[in-house]
């Protein structure tokens, strides 16, 4: 029962704090006022890599069908603390590919196991888009759940 209690917390809280795909006005390449950039930059290539664009990358069925894949590839794990903040960063490439998984959160068995749910979701995606050219778009994903 806690599993399953768990489970659809995690669920119903990815759907609240998912990173929005609304279209963009403006294109920002990452810089060091990027939260977390000295942690990023020793785990990924941030050469040429966005994070705002005209049109964000859109995962295939959008939103709603990422979250459901995410939350089925994510390994159901016991938690200590009454609260855990964890924030899913990867790349998506110009091609659509996603590279260069890495999380940061308060414990590290959920960040883990956030990488690992990522990296076992084999999707293309539809690349962001400036001036209608594909660029490197740094995707954050942010994970809060906390137990009552």
């Amino acid at each position: 029962m806690k599993k399953l209690f768990l489970f659809l917390s995690l669920l119903l809280t990815v759907s609240l704090f998912a990173q929005q795909t609304d279209t963009l006005s403006i294109s920002t390449p990452i810089n060091a006022d990027f939260p977390d950039y000295e942690f990023l930059k020793t785990k990924m290539k941030l050469d040429d890599v966005f994070v705002q664009a005209d049109t964000a990358p859109e995962y295939p069925g959008g939103k709603s069908a990422f979250q459901r894949n995410f939350a089925e590839k994510m390994d159901i794990i016991s938690i200590k603390d009454n609260k855990i903040n964890t924030r899913v960063y990867f790349i998506i490439e110009k091609n659509g590919y996603v590279r260069y998984v890495s999380a940061l959160g308060d414990d590290k068995k959920h960040a883990q196991a956030a990488e690992l749910a990522i990296r076992r979701m084999f999707v293309r995606w539809k690349p962001a888009m400036i001036n209608n050219q594909p660029v490197r778009f740094l995707y954050t994903f942010p994970l809060s759940l906390k137990k009552y």
